[in-house]
């Protein structure tokens, strides 16, 4: 029997603007809309190379399963953001890449068009975050944000990320390089 994890658990985080629950396999075509119906989040996200590019198509039934074995997955935490407003999944976070023997993780995100400037990705990072560091006892967590990103970027700083260097011309967008920031947080 294979020894439990910090992501083996999957909880329900409840903030004023949003709840963060575990994804699930009836979540994949809702989360792949939002990301297709909102050029910004494949922009963004690094997802397409050029403005105004769809990302390529999955199978759905692949995609299903994918979010399927996230929902199971003890080596990381997938979970919907769903907005208290309009009760909708407008994005979802992930703690991702473990790395047990740092008690480190890395750290995504998406809201789409539906779920911005109304502060919801913010407290959904925030949510994600106390959570990996007080709960499951992580000491570090780390994120890749593009420098065309600065609203991101704010919102990771608002939480405690501190910027920790630049990859240049990581990512080949609209016949240009853009960098990448990288960011992290300390549990202590």
């Amino acid at each position: 029997m294979t020894p439990a994890t910090p992501f083996s658990e999957k909880p329900t985080l409840r903030g004023e603007l949003v709840t963060l629950r575990p994804v699930t396999g009836d979540d994949a075509l809702l989360l792949d809309a939002v990301v297709r119906d909102d050029p910004e989040v494949a922009e963004l996200t690094g997802s397409v190379h050029r403005t105004g590019d769809s990302p390529p198509p999955i199978d759905p039934a692949r995609l299903r399963a994918i979010y399927e074995s996230w929902a199971v997955a003890d080596d990381r935490l997938v979970l919907a953001v769903v907005d208290h407003t309009s009760e909708a999944v407008v994005g979802e976070v992930v703690l991702n890449d473990w790395d047990p023997a740092n008690r480190s993780c890395g750290f995504r995100t998406f809201v789409g068009r539906a779920g911005r400037g109304r502060g919801l990705g913010t407290e959904a990072t925030r949510l994600v975050v106390q959570h990996g560091l007080r709960r499951m006892g992580l000491h570090r967590i780390t994120l890749e944000v593009y420098a065309f990103n600065p609203r991101a970027r704010h919102v990771y700083e608002k939480v405690g990320f501190v910027h920790e260097g630049t990859g240049r011309d990581a990512l080949r967008f609209d016949d240009g390089w853009v960098d990448v920031h990288f960011m992290a947080i300390l549990g202590d």
